[in-house]
């Protein structure tokens, strides 16, 4: 049995004249004596190329009912029974009617080419790095299984991280670098697959984000401005004589509204910014003395034990994004911290950085909840009323990776949860005190000792 052969005509687009030259090609065959047949070509009415059909071998279509209608397909057995020295196939990515021998016409071509070549099977091996495992991209025929390229009969590489793997009679050089050329298309079509797959997991959590949105907003983002037009109201109205007092309540409400407000729209700027990547921290050196005490005005005083030494490691950050990243996070302590119980907020220096540490004696989390705490959208446990649309550690998170530094939950012993944000260390450190690497955290139970 000889050794066979595969060419493709490859086009940009429909139209361009495949058909035509492969036609064209088994002409000159012809001429030449060889023994060509075809088994199926589409001229789709094109005049010029119906034309060169005159004078070849035609091989009778076989007849196949689909919906009702007659459809002509390869009759691979009548191909295979002629036993040509070259068959033309046409519409190489056509899928078969039902019924076909082949679900594709591409396995019509692969069956003829290993009745001719002697080729048992071929596997796309595919690996993410040199020290990777293989695995199977692509495998055709039944052939015995190839878990590497050193097991194939015949190895053509394609790149550090790809090589198609054949079992069965080796073929020639220049039809080694044919399966090349077909191997690196076939990379090509991978990659493009990926990104595609890529592009319809973004768009899917794209609509997801879009959608708890809008389910959020229906609610907490009306309720702030819901609240400040009814105290408003209230004090415009001249059938009501307001008290001193009864006035300083309704101010007072109408701040906290607006402070909720704010907040949470900048919560959700921040999230919509970060979702689609517009987010670019300014980096430069932060004194964290500074950055972590403006953090704390969005909570009442003396709910928070402050901790953070002057001493500390200038770390590298971008101070805004930073100071709302440290207030998300002490804000959601404070939040879920027993009435009355302070939540300690501490920072001390360690290896090429310094952790953050916000630490309180809430209920904690459950380890279904651990592995979604940062996710947005997310309220874990009985949420305190008011408490917004579970944006706040999902932002910290964001921001905090953006700088390049680590966010982390662990459970607090004795109970609660305790915050830590990790940030690197800049270049530059204070000109003056000493270094405070070995200063410890100060806990709940430091803080009662020392008050």
């Amino acid at each position: 049995m000889g050794r066979g052969k595969l060419r493709i005509h490859l086009g940009a687009a429909p139209g361009v004249g495949k058909t035509y030259a492969m036609l064209a090609e088994a002409h000159r065959r012809v001429e030449r004596d060889t023994d060509c047949v075809v088994a199926f070509a589409e001229t789709h009415g094109r005049p010029r190329t119906e034309a060169l059909l005159t004078g070849l071998e035609q091989v009778p279509h076989r007849r196949l009912e689909h919906g009702g209608v007659t459809v002509a397909e390869t009759d691979l057995d009548a191909v295979l029974a002629r036993r040509p020295r070259v068959a033309l196939v046409g519409e190489f990515a056509h899928a078969n009617a039902p019924g076909s021998r082949n679900a594709e016409r591409r396995q019509d071509v692969e069956e003829r080419v290993r009745a001719t070549s002697g080729m048992e099977s071929a596997t796309l091996l595919e690996r993410a790095g040199d020290v990777e495992p293989w695995t199977c991209a692509g495998r055709a025929s039944p052939g015995r299984p190839v878990e590497r390229p050193e097991d194939a009969d015949v190895q053509v590489p394609v790149g550090d991280h790809m090589a198609p793997a054949l079992t069965g009679r080796v073929p020639a050089a220049e039809d080694r670098r044919v399966l090349a050329a077909f191997a690196a298309q076939a990379a090509v079509v991978l990659d493009r697959r990926r990104l595609r797959e890529q592009t319809d997991r973004a768009l899917a959590e794209g609509n997801r984000i879009r959608t708890a949105l809008l389910a959020a907003v229906s609610h907490d983002l009306r309720t702030p401005p819901a609240g400040i037009k009814a105290a408003v109201s209230s004090l415009r109205s001249e059938d009501v004589e307001w008290s001193h007092e009864d006035r300083a309540e309704l101010l007072e409400g109408i701040e906290d509204g607006a402070d909720r407000l704010d907040h949470l729209v900048g919560n959700l700027l921040d999230m919509s910014r970060l979702h689609t990547g517009t987010v670019t921290p300014l980096m430069r050196g932060t004194d964290l003395d500074e950055v972590v005490p403006r953090a704390l005005g969005g909570v009442l005083e003396h709910t928070v034990v402050l901790d953070v030494p002057e001493t500390l490691p200038v770390v590298d950050a971008d101070p805004g994004p930073l100071e709302r990243a440290m207030a998300n996070v002490i804000e959601n302590a404070v939040k879920y911290s027993p009435p009355g119980e302070r939540v300690p907020v501490a920072a001390s220096a360690f290896a090429d950085g310094v952790e953050v540490r916000v630490v309180d004696r809430g209920p904690g989390l459950s380890d279904e909840a651990e592995g979604r705490i940062f996710a947005p959208f997310q309220r874990h446990g009985d949420a305190p009323r008011g408490s917004g649309v579970g944006l706040g550690l999902a932002v910290a998170r964001g921001v905090t990776e953006a700088m390049g530094g680590t966010p982390n939950a662990d459970d607090t012993p004795g109970g609660g949860l305790t915050m830590t944000l990790t940030l690197h260390a800049a270049d530059a450190r204070p000109a003056d005190g000493p270094d405070d690497s070995g200063r410890g955290l100060v806990t709940a139970q430091d803080e009662r000792r020392t008050s």
